[in-house]
């Protein structure tokens, strides 16, 4: 017999792709990430300190970090109930309830917060009835946490989604001739396979909302030390041509929102190792 030919694939060889790969990776990414870096190493050690932990930095921080927690939080629970139902239920109007999920993909970041403080403000359609009760939304911390609600849906529902697809109903009636409960079989069967998917979209929705800018700065009424987030420090920063201490405090955001990602791809791994030992 003679040699064994690899099989040809359609795309240029290994090498090719790779360079193709790192340059594409290294002219979007990796440089401009780069320069913040370089900017801030100009940068004392005091300097770098008193830009990223002065009072009305740790406010920005304090703000968007809890806004965006409580944001993924609450797409976590609604996000997995409406995946739940667009996968397993047919109804009318599902298409449509599905292509609005999107809408905050599609929708400018800035109509996207002109229209939520336009509802949420005192005379909006919703603000108006919650005023008399004493929630007050828009220009508040919670208007922002509404706001990264809004943007952080669709991480959640569509990395839900496909991880409800491939569990089968069969699983679930299986369990339930056996005797299972609901409560058991939702712990024993769907947590389990879901949890994946599910921290997945958390982080995603959490690092996203962290840098979330254009539909926050409408409805958070933009007040240092209460209302501010911390892409508009850095914005405001850049107005008053305060470069490094821009670049600082994007430094502090880009290293969160990378060590969430980098969370991520480490839970993936250790869930695919469990799930070999176990078969």
């Amino acid at each position: 017999m003679g040699p064994r030919r690899k099989p040809r694939n359609a795309l240029p060889g290994f090498r090719l792709t790779l360079a193709f790969t790192l340059l594409y990776l290294g002219l979007i990414v990796l440089f401009p990430l780069s320069a913040l870096f370089l900017k801030t190493a100009g940068m004392s050690w005091d300097q770098f300190v008193q830009a990223v932990a002065s009072p009305r930095a740790l406010a920005s921080y304090k703000l968007t970090f809890g806004a965006a927690l409580v944001g993924a939080v609450v797409n976590v629970v609604f996000g997995t109930v409406l995946a739940w139902t667009l996968v397993r239920y047919t109804f009318p109007g599902r298409r449509i309830v599905d292509a609005l999920v999107d809408l905050p993909f599609a929708l400018p970041t800035a109509v996207s917060g002109i229209a939520l403080t336009a509802v949420y403000s005192k005379n909006g359609w919703i603000g108006r009835f919650l005023e008399p009760m004493g929630v007050h939304v828009a220009f508040t911390p919670l208007g922002v946490a509404v706001a990264l609600t809004f943007i952080g849906l669709p991480f959640v529902v569509r990395t839900l989604q496909p991880a409800l697809l491939d569990l089968e109903p069969e699983l679930e009636e299986a369990a339930a001739t056996l005797g299972a409960t609901r409560f058991a079989t939702i712990r024993r069967v769907i947590v389990p396979a879901v949890t994946p998917a599910v921290v997945t979209g958390f982080a995603m929705a959490l690092a996203r909302a962290l840098g979330e800018y254009g539909s926050v700065i409408f409805i958070s009424g933009n007040m240092p030390l209460k209302t501010e987030i911390s892409a508009l420090l850095i914005v405001t920063k850049l107005d008053q041509f305060d470069y490094a201490g821009a670049t600082a405090i994007a430094v502090v955001l880009l290293l969160a929102s990378f060590g969430i990602l980098l969370g991520i791809n480490v839970f993936q791994r250790w869930t695919r190792r469990g799930v070999r030992r176990t078969e």
